[in-house]
């Protein structure tokens, strides 16, 4: 069975409130966790200030992926608005992801390990346990009543130099956190896909058996 089909956007009228966390809520085929179907990365962030309290509970939560060798590979640079991090990382990132990062309130650079701390051996796993720590700061991140939004389009090397990163860090990717905010204030691609519904992949498009591409499950 497949995803459920994409609904056009509709624009509200005036006075009108769009339900936007359920216009963006996943539907899924089997019984998940409601936390991860409300997981997604809006573009619209409010101007509020993300407490301290909130921040160490969102990271707090990264730091418990597991990671191979327990290596624990990741590091995460914070800004906030108006502050110098803030402004080095959002120099770091394309155009258009400047575009709308602009309103976030908190920006955040994630770095992995490249070589493994006992021994020295290079971890090819690094960038993937970043990722699996990304998803913990996300999912504690949608438990707060916040939303996170990662960005590959930056400039890894400018970034790199801009946060003085250690030569054995790599820059794998940028993040805006906060609240919601208003699509409207989207420019109108943005805003489109702001408020259409999300979908993803069928179980057997991607969990095979005994031969690539015939379905497990």
């Amino acid at each position: 069975m497949g995803a459920p089909p994409q609904v056009a956007p509709r624009e509200k009228a005036e006075g009108e409130t769009v339900d936007l966390e359920g216009i963006k809520r996943g539907h899924s085929n089997a019984v998940v966790l409601d936390l991860i179907l409300r997981r997604w990365s809006p573009r619209a962030f409010a101007a509020i200030p993300v407490t301290d309290s909130e921040l160490k509970q969102v990271f707090e939560a990264g730091l418990w992926a597991a990671s191979s060798n327990n290596e624990q590979p990741w590091r995460f640079v914070l800004g906030r608005k108006g502050d110098k991090v803030w402004d080095l990382i959002f120099g770091a990132l394309t155009e258009r992801n400047q575009g709308w990062a602009r309103m976030s309130p908190i920006l955040f650079a994630t770095f992995a390990k490249k070589t493994f701390s006992r021994g020295g051996a290079p971890n090819r796993h690094g960038f993937h346990d970043v990722g699996a720590a990304c998803s913990n700061i996300s999912l504690q991140a949608t438990a707060l009543g916040l939303h996170t939004h990662g960005m590959a389009g930056f400039n890894p090397d400018q970034l790199h130099s801009a946060l003085k990163a250690p030569d054995d860090f790599e820059a794998v990717a940028c993040w805006a956190l906060g609240r919601l905010g208003d699509p409207a204030d989207l420019p109108d691609m943005l805003r489109t896909i702001e408020l259409s519904t999300r979908s993803r992949k069928s179980v057997d498009e991607v969990v095979f058996g005994g031969d690539w591409g015939q379905p497990a499950l």
